[in-house]
């Protein structure tokens, strides 16, 4: 099992930036790749960046320029910088963690953000 614990979401201005962080703990040796996921009201869940233990991401594109993805293998988490944040990115951000080999993924709770004037 591995478990998955998220912090930084909140409140901000558009414009504004925000870091979330994903630290994980358990059985993490066979883990493939992490990433943040976000689910607005009303919508589906949808990839917003990932990256593979070899260093290689994905971006969507609506977030692509504004969005960085990063990993601290000494501390075992997954960061999401977010930068010229829109009223669109408001969301619930849930961190993911995938073992390919397994197709098993593993989901964090959730942290709330929130863009608005």
């Amino acid at each position: 099992q591995v478990q998955l614990a998220e912090s930084g979401g909140g409140l901000v201005q558009p414009g504004g930036s925000l870091r979330l962080s994903c630290a994980a703990t358990g059985s993490i040796a066979s883990i493939t790749s992490m990433g943040w996921y976000r689910q607005a009201p009303g919508k589906q869940r949808e990839l917003v960046a990932a990256i593979t233990v070899g260093g290689s991401t994905n971006y969507a594109d609506s977030v692509k320029g504004r969005f960085t993805i990063s990993t601290d293998s000494a501390k075992n988490t997954v960061d999401l910088q977010m930068n010229s944040l829109k009223s669109e990115d408001t969301a619930v951000y849930y961190c993911n963690a995938e073992k390919a080999r397994s197709g098993v993924n593993y989901w964090g709770q959730g942290t709330q953000v929130s863009v608005s004037s």
